[in-house]
């Protein structure tokens, strides 16, 4: 297949195709053994030899998803320097490399895709595509339902270290349990801890964040710590939404098909 280098690089999970660019500008990137810097330089991705920084890189044969409910006191990372636990541990020992689609903080709990399709990543992360992410927020204290608060994280609050706006797609009441406060926010883009920073600007307590869902896709029985794969369906309509067909490479292998039979 002829691909444009940078595509080929997202979809191998070298890093986004902006990220992939800027590798390639400054002349990290190799094609048979010649440096390329060309943002226009296609490659055969069967034949060619693509090395990042010295390493071979080739996208993969067969792409797997999962969808994890990540407790608090995991990192969304590959690896850590500091020893933590990472949310590749809550997978099985010899699962394939995948990555997470985006993040959820450290004290942030819910639902993350992990992936090694590269494509999908970047449709589900890349702003433009303002795809919609849920969040439970448990705020300390009574909230009542008509708060001005609530008007004010759609209308966009200014982070005060980057002057960048934060807004919320959606953010309302949920339910209170008397001493704490549940609202509802969605987000279609996201900024470091952005609800956390919002919810701090208008005089609310975070205690509790969780990520509920991802477009259609959402962690219903799927405990705590543990995972499932995204079945057939679930891909296809991820891809469906942003009008794109879904790799051949996406189809399940009959394993992963039973174990989800298994869990249902």
């Amino acid at each position: 297949m002829i691909e444009r280098l940078q595509k080929f690089l997202s979809r191998a999970g070298v890093a986004s195709r902006r990220k992939s660019e800027k590798l390639i500008a400054e002349g990290m990137v190799s094609v048979n053994g010649v440096v390329v810097t060309e943002m226009g330089t296609k490659v055969d991705t069967e034949n060619d030899r693509v090395e990042v920084e010295g390493s071979i890189v080739s996208a993969p044969k067969k792409l797997i998803y999962f969808l994890v409910n990540k407790p608090r006191g995991y990192i969304c990372t590959l690896d850590d320097p500091q020893d933590r636990k990472i949310i590749t541990d809550l997978l099985p020992k010899k699962t394939p490399r995948v990555w997470p689609v985006g993040r959820l903080d450290w004290d942030s709990e819910g639902l993350i895709v992990l992936t090694n399709d590269g494509e999908l990543t970047n449709l589900l992360t890349h702003p433009k595509f303002e795809v919609a992410k849920l969040y439970a927020v448990k705020i300390k204290g009574k909230v009542e339902k008509g708060d001005p608060a609530f008007k004010l994280l759609r209308e966009g609050i200014e982070d005060p270290e980057t002057k960048k706006m934060m807004r919320a797609k959606s953010a309302h009441f949920f339910k209170s349990t008397g001493q704490n406060t549940w609202i509802e926010i969605i987000l279609t883009s996201g900024q470091n801890r952005q609800i956390r920073r919002m919810c701090e600007g208008v005089g609310w307590e975070v205690q509790r964040l969780r990520r509920i869902a991802i477009a259609d896709i959402t962690m219903k029985g799927v405990a705590a710590g543990k995972f499932r794969n995204l079945e057939e369906h679930e891909v296809r309509g991820l891809y469906e939404a942003f009008g794109k067909k879904t790799p051949v490479e996406a189809e399940q292998s009959k394993r992963a098909k039973k174990r989800n039979e298994r869990k249902k």
